[in-house]
């Protein structure tokens, strides 16, 4: 089983990650910062529609400090949602600011609420950690899904991903009668490729979403990480495969049950292949992050020597031992698994 034994450390964003965050338009000044939404002097437990803990806190400010950072909280969902297009928040409001104190990066999640319909959207303030950004980053190059954030000095904004959490998807949607297991593991399959080949750890069922899509015969399904702290980080080969997890079990036993190993190496190999047209489509802007992210030293080195030893393990190969940084690790794994 996968095992983290520490908390991560947190690592700034460097002058280097800084330059290309502001090139590719990822970097924006914001008329607030994560440390502004500290000032709260009150808060409560948040619970569920069942009056169970949710493990967030609602915080409140004082009246002289309740506009101004509400209505800031609104031209940063701007920023996130339009570029910067103000015209769209005349009819929102902020209903509500939660926090997440046990989480690395000590999140703010506001809702924020259409006036017309009662609609309602969630984003996300935390302190900006280097190894999130670079997750979030290849996430959005490497992965199916297209991700919006922005960073600011030490703040990153962060939008909300909507599916059902792993978790609650596992213990409720499992026996659904409309389930079709085959599409389930089928993605389950993809997802683990698409972690382990980009180094994306801890992707245990809380870290994670399920998205159901109607098709005209049947249901797909999405799996989409929404933890991204542990990029290429831990030096167990393990933590980058959900596999291994035992709370993704219930869904690992379906695989079993439903998945032949010459359908678990087809589909490992789709998924290697929509890695690689990626990774083409995306290079230059890859290569200038991979170049980047060398220069990071946002990993312990006893991870950086032990994962080393573990990949050249599984692939058979001594061409990790060169490896100087775990950069140079993530994009050699990349080049073994997606040619």
């Amino acid at each position: 089983m996968a095992l983290i034994s520490k908390k991560k450390i947190p690592y700034k964003i460097n002058p280097p990650l800084r330059s290309y965050l502001e090139r590719y338009g990822r970097e924006r000044e914001l008329p607030l910062k994560y440390k502004d939404l500290l000032r709260f002097d009150n808060r409560i437990p948040l619970l569920d529609k069942n009056n169970n803990d949710t493990l967030w806190e609602t915080v409140f400010y004082s009246q002289s400090d309740l506009r101004e950072i509400y209505e800031n909280l609104k031209v940063i969902y701007a920023d996130l949602k339009t570029d910067g297009d103000e015209s769209v928040i005349q009819h929102l409001v902020v209903d509500r600011v939660d926090t997440c104190t046990y989480a690395n990066t000590s999140p703010f999640r506001i809702r924020i609420i259409n006036k017309v319909n009662d609609n309602y959207d969630y984003f996300y303030i935390k302190n900006a950690d280097s190894s999130r950004v670079y997750g979030l980053e290849l996430e959005h190059l490497l992965s199916p899904n297209v991700l919006s954030y922005i960073t600011y000095e030490d703040t990153l904004v962060e939008e909300h991903i909507a599916g059902i959490p792993g978790d609650i998807f596992m213990e409720f949607h499992l026996n659904d009668l409309n389930l079709n297991p085959i599409r389930l593991a089928k993605e389950f399959i993809k997802f683990n490729e698409r972690c382990f080949a980009r180094l994306l750890g801890d992707m245990h069922s809380a870290n994670f979403v399920v998205i159901i899509t109607p098709d005209f015969e049947d249901f797909h399904y999405r799996i989409r990480a929404i933890d991204f702290d542990q990029q290429s980080y831990e030096g167990s080969k393990s933590v980058y495969m959900p596999q291994y997890f035992r709370e993704n079990n219930a869904i690992i036993e379906l695989g079993i049950k439903y998945m032949t190993p010459e359908s678990v190496k087809q589909y490992q190999k789709e998924e290697r292949t929509l890695i690689g047209n990626r990774i083409k489509s995306e290079k230059e802007r890859l290569n200038n992050l991979m170049a980047v992210m060398r220069e990071d030293n946002n990993y312990l080195p006893e991870n950086l020597v032990k994962i080393k030893k573990e990949l050249n393990e599984h692939h058979k190969t001594k061409i990790f031992a060169k490896c100087k940084s775990m950069a140079e690790v993530l994009e050699t794994n990349l080049t073994l698994l997606s040619t």
